[in-house]
């Protein structure tokens, strides 16, 4: 499975949240004048999902609806292929070779059309080579380290550059959701070369610049690929909103909303029926219950309270559901920043570093925080006892008897207390982030600070709104937050493990959970893919990782004046068919 972060998450091979569908007919099933408005939790920050720091759930709901792509997850969930958009064919499977091609009469929302360069720049963009913290070449994918860097030579354009073909070294199990077209590589490169005004030149340019690994071309390829595409209001520059998807993104007001605008040429994937869809953020889960009444919007999904579900109950004219997702929330530490779970700190001593780690996972309330906060929302919660196998998927249970999870289930202040004095630590500071605006979140770090406490542990509030940005730069010990998945890829996990991975935030680094990795990838056999997961999974208990929470509860409610929402475990949740929403609001 791919991960998204939720802020709440987190794409995480290149165009993991990519819309397709298959609508028959072509043409416009606009409803004019129809207008309908959503809620998200937090800010949208990019229109790049792709790279480390706009990878959140939040930005890639908007993306997953200004976007295309060859397939999607319906809410089974199944893969659905969208042979508008395009199709792929697997031309050999030894060695793996995979030929993608672009329906003629798909195109950017500014009229040009989108072919090899656009899936030539996707490959570059996410590949492990070209996101070299190191190096001078950095496009910061979040998807850098996974199956992608099993294509080892540049990709073959063909078919008057409308196809690709990617020869993989080795087997890739994920192969199919593992590769999308995402940014307009004109437009990046028109960033990049602002002479080059011309889209046909700029695709060529671009295309040469990866084909000849002219890495003074990629250096500033890279640096407006990963960092451009960042916005909290409407850019003054209108090419960052080019899309090739049902909607463009017309208006952004910092910290209030985002409102998209039906592409009028779109045809190439389920046709959508409102004119415009505006997002608002929304933090606070109470004032958008008090929004949904109001009737200043439709729909609210995602991070709820019990309070939030009482209210709810006493709205008419509302229906409300609650799902059990593929998201979990989870407690990380850093293992690289010098901070009491970094080994450098102890001169190099990794044995102290990890007792202190175990100390302070011992003091996290896991239990407590279900009973008090999840299950008044679903008296069915219960501890997810996993860092890669959800509850309830095969080779969970049989993972759990034997990762060492069993450690943790309980807090175990005298034995937090007994590690660290072996340790020879006294009063460790722990800087701890969140989401600060977040309700429920501010009401789990409450819940830890005062646990770990007792042990000893200074926990330091280091909250913050905007954390998603913050992910990976050493200014904090511990993070909550949650994970996404978005894909049922069994690799998902990798590049946030993995040494080095793109969604690496913590530097945590094991060989054995490498190689383990590296197997998998080209591992087709379900139960040999749960074995390795479980070893992977014992490895991360084992080295005091991090601790998993529990699974998420979506509780989604919408007005009766819209019609078509359902619910998705998978991450873009309730988004994923934006297309079959309709309304009887006009404006």
């Amino acid at each position: 499975m791919k991960l998204t972060r939720v802020s709440l998450v987190a794409i995480v091979a290149a165009g993991a949240l990519a819309l397709a569908g298959c609508a028959a007919g072509g043409g416009s099933e606009i409803q004019t004048g129809t207008t309908l408005t959503a809620v998200e939790n937090s800010p949208f920050t990019s229109a790049n999902g792709g790279t480390a720091d706009g990878n959140t759930t939040y930005n890639n709901n908007i993306n997953y609806m200004t976007s295309s792509g060859w397939n999607y997850y319906d809410n089974t969930p199944k893969l659905v292929k969208n042979t508008k958009f395009g199709t792929y064919t697997v031309v050999s499977k030894s060695p793996l070779t995979i030929k993608y091609t672009i329906t003629d009469g798909v195109k950017w929302s500014d009229g040009t059309p989108v072919d090899a360069s656009d899936m030539l720049l996707a490959w570059a963009a996410n590949i492990t080579k070209y996101n070299d913290a190191k190096g001078k070449v950095n496009f910061t994918s979040a998807a850098a380290g996974g199956g992608l860097d099993l294509v080892t030579a540049v990709p073959k354009i063909s078919d008057s550059k409308k196809s690709l073909t990617l020869v993989y070294s080795k087997d890739f199990v994920d192969w199919e959701t593992a590769f999308a077209v995402g940014m307009p590589a004109h437009i990046v490169y028109e960033e990049a070369f602002p002479k080059v005004t011309d889209a046909t030149k700029a695709k060529d340019a671009l295309v040469k610049a990866i084909q000849g690994d002219d890495a003074v071309a990629l250096v500033k390829l890279a640096k407006v690929w990963g960092s451009s595409f960042n916005m909290t209001s409407t850019p003054t520059d209108k090419k960052l909103l080019v899309s090739n998807g049902p909607y463009v993104i017309s208006k952004l007001v910092k910290d209030q909303y985002i409102t998209l605008t039906a592409n009028k040429d779109y045809s190439w994937g389920p046709l959508p029926k409102l004119s415009k869809i505006t997002v608002r953020f929304i933090q606070d889960p109470t004032a958008q219950v008090q929004a949904l009444q109001n009737g200043e919007v439709s729909i609210i999904s995602g991070q709820a309270t019990a309070d939030t579900v009482a209210a709810l109950k006493g709205l008419s004219g509302v229906t409300t559901t609650t799902t059990s997702t593929s998201t979990y929330e989870h407690v990380d530490l850093t293992f690289n920043n010098g901070g009491p779970f970094d080994p450098a700190t102890y001169g190099g001593d990794a044995t102290k570093a990890l007792e202190v780690r175990e100390a302070f996972l011992k003091t996290i309330p896991r239990q407590d925080i279900i009973d008090k906060l999840i299950k008044p929302i679903s008296d069915t919660a219960k501890l997810d006892d996993s860092q890669t196998i959800l509850p309830g998927a095969a080779g969970y249970d049989e993972s759990v008897k034997a990762n060492g999870s069993a450690d943790y289930a309980k807090v175990d202040i005298e034995g937090a207390k007994a590690l660290l004095a072996k340790a020879g630590v006294t009063s460790p500071s722990v800087k701890f982030m969140y989401g600060k605006s977040n309700t429920r979140r501010a009401s789990e770090f409450a819940l830890i600070q005062a646990s770990a406490k007792q042990a000893g542990f200074n926990v330091i509030d280091a909250g913050d709104d905007t954390w998603g940005q913050k992910l990976g730069d050493g200014t904090y010990d511990a993070v909550l937050f949650a994970w996404q998945f978005t894909s049922l890829a069994v690799t998902g996990t990798q590049t946030q493990i993995q040494t080095g991975g793109g969604n690496n935030f913590n530097g945590y680094a094991n060989k054995s959970v490498d190689t383990a990795f590296t197997t998998l990838t080209g591992e087709y056999d379900a139960s040999k893919q749960q074995a390795l997961l479980a070893q992977i999974d014992k490895s991360l208990w084992t080295d005091a990782y991090g601790v998993t929470i529990f699974q998420f509860p979506e509780v989604t409610a919408f007005s009766d004046k819209v019609k078509n929402v359902s619910d998705n475990p998978l991450s873009p949740s309730v988004f994923w068919n934006f297309f079959d929403w309709t309304s009887s609001t006009k404006k």
